[in-house]
């Protein structure tokens, strides 16, 4: 829904070239939604004279971050705690306080606001890969909500972030749950005396899929030379690998765990 800009412009000169910043307002964002159930940087551009969007001044950027916290801990709003992780994300990236990483650390804040209003028992949500995946609309209804404060098209695509993220992420842990469970039955089928320190260092990588054998060591509370007879067996069965190919201070990958877990991390190339 266009509603006009959800802030204003003000217009200033850098290097003998006009720029518009703008400013957005009100702030924090208080949109009337209709919910169904010490340097001035700019984004896009070369210079002041091409950029795409210029955040606001940095004499502005103490006050408005400031009311972005108090929007945070406001225990009188009733919006719920995806909506407000939505509204907060896009007026981080608005005031987009920093040189680098506002958008890293905008994206985190979702992740901690859901867990810190408790949807989230840890704050586990990657979002970026859905963002990069559909960069160009992410971007185009950033723009949407300061030229025409259109907030439901942003939320919209937003809750269908999360949604698909989540989704993704449950069919993940599935199939870390069926890897984990048949590897521990090859270990368990591969028998001897050693069985159990086996799948000690087993449940270690488990916990962590790259280690180097001290680091095996210290977390299995085995010898070296036990920690080391283990690792062999693992590397016999296929489940663990090593990566440099020296003979001192190698490393070790669960590499069935660690490709699952990257499967969800990187953009596919087009072919």
């Amino acid at each position: 829904m266009k509603r006009g800009l959800t802030g204003r412009y003000e217009v200033s000169r850098i290097g003998g070239e006009e720029i518009r910043a703008f400013i957005p307002h009100p702030s924090p964002p208080n949109p009337p939604l209709q919910l169904d159930g010490e340097r001035q940087h700019w984004i896009g551009g070369t210079r002041p004279g091409n950029v795409h969007f210029v955040p606001p001044p940095p004499q502005y950027v103490q006050q408005y971050m400031a009311e972005l916290e108090r929007f945070l801990h406001d225990s009188t709003l009733s919006y719920p705690a995806l909506i407000k992780a939505a509204l907060a994300h896009v007026q981080f990236e608005t005031i987009h306080p920093f040189l680098d990483g506002n958008g890293r650390i905008g994206r985190l804040l979702i992740s901690f606001i859901l867990h810190y209003e408790g949807v989230l028992t840890k704050p586990l949500l990657y979002l970026s890969l859905y963002l990069k995946q559909h960069r160009q609309e992410y971007y185009h209804l950033l723009d949407k909500v300061c030229l025409e404060g259109d907030w439901e098209a942003w939320l919209d695509f937003f809750l269908e972030g999360v949604e698909t993220t989540a989704n993704n992420a449950v069919q993940t842990a599935q199939r870390l749950v069926a890897l984990f469970s048949k590897d521990a039955l090859r270990v368990q089928s591969h028998g001897g005396r050693s069985a159990s320190s086996v799948l000690r260092i087993f449940e270690v990588f488990k916990q962590r899929p790259l280690l180097s054998l001290p680091e095996v060591c210290q977390r299995s509370g085995l010898s070296f030379p036990t920690a080391a007879k283990g690792v062999q067996v693992l590397e016999q069965l296929g489940i663990v690998r090593e990566l440099t190919g020296r003979q001192r201070k190698r490393v070790f990958v669960y590499a069935d765990y660690l490709n699952i877990l990257n499967e969800g991390t990187v953009l596919q190339e087009e072919k």
